[in-house]
């Protein structure tokens, strides 16, 4: 699948099979038909995001709603969005129950292409590997002694209940942050609420000063932080952090089972 696509037909976030979230399929035309599927109404958030966080959103629900509108709105005046819409809530598609390690990122990757969903995961097939997963290949590797990875599809990790949250949700191409203090904030911000409510074995990895901006938020919840593994400040702290050894140490310090950190 080809990820954040600029073209004229670039269907609302949110979208999941023939129909979506809100309803409403758009392309750039604002006055082009509504198909029969979405007119329908928008979906429950029950059936596109795990049941569970559904649940725990609710409450954030019409603000999920109200992002839509937003991205429509840029659709219809010319400009796209990344991810792709089937994408935008990919973080959301496991269970809010099997989370163990919350890694949170700033937004997407602005690189048509590359972002998918997960914060600082791209598809298998991406070349080059983008230089901040570079770097956090380059941690691990150190780290833990394991191979370097061949890609960058961190989707193992999530598997094993990483949770890979970016503070925002969407961004324009080429343009990192360009979609931040439009409302995602607070749908993330309630996601990590939900997590701490949640309670059990929970580890948060916050790189960078955005996302250490959430310490707040996650109360007693262990935390393990350091400079972003961007190339612009990844030697100002974020090399020789060892957060993937120490994530294990805290999993195993609170009775749960360590995360395999090793990706093909």
């Amino acid at each position: 699948m080809q990820e954040g696509k600029c073209d004229g037909q670039h269907k609302l976030a949110l979208s999941v099979g023939a129909g979506n979230l809100l309803g409403v399929e758009t392309t750039v035309n604002p006055t082009a038909p509504v198909d029969s599927a979405a007119a329908s109404g928008p979906r429950p958030l029950s059936q596109v995001i795990a049941p569970d966080w559904a649940e725990a959103l609710a409450a954030v629900e019409p603000r999920i709603h109200a992002m839509g509108d937003f991205l429509r709105t840029e659709v219809a005046q010319g400009r796209t969005y990344l991810p792709a819409g089937e994408n935008v809530l990919a973080a959301f598609k496991r269970p809010l129950a099997a989370v163990r390690v919350l890694i949170v990122g700033q937004d997407p990757y602005p690189t048509p292409g590359h972002a998918m969903g997960l914060s600082f995961s791209v598809q298998p097939d991406v070349r080059p590997i983008p230089r901040s997963l570079v770097n956090i290949y380059q941690e691990l590797h150190d780290d833990l002694g394991v191979p370097l990875p061949s890609n960058g599809d961190l989707r193992p990790w999530a598997d094993q209940g990483v949770m890979l949250l970016n503070r925002t949700l969407t961004c324009r191409p080429g343009a990192s942050d360009s979609h931040a203090g439009k409302g995602w904030e607070e749908v993330t911000e309630a996601a990590i609420r939900a997590l701490v409510a949640r309670g059990g074995p929970l580890v948060a990895i916050l790189w960078g000063a955005k996302a250490r901006n959430l310490k707040p938020l996650l109360g007693d919840v262990p935390i393990i932080e350091s400079a972003h593994p961007s190339p612009l400040s990844a030697r100002s702290g974020f090399f020789g952090s060892r957060p993937f050894s120490r994530a294990n140490a805290l999993l195993e310090q609170q009775g749960a089972q360590p995360v395999d950190w090793r990706l093909p």
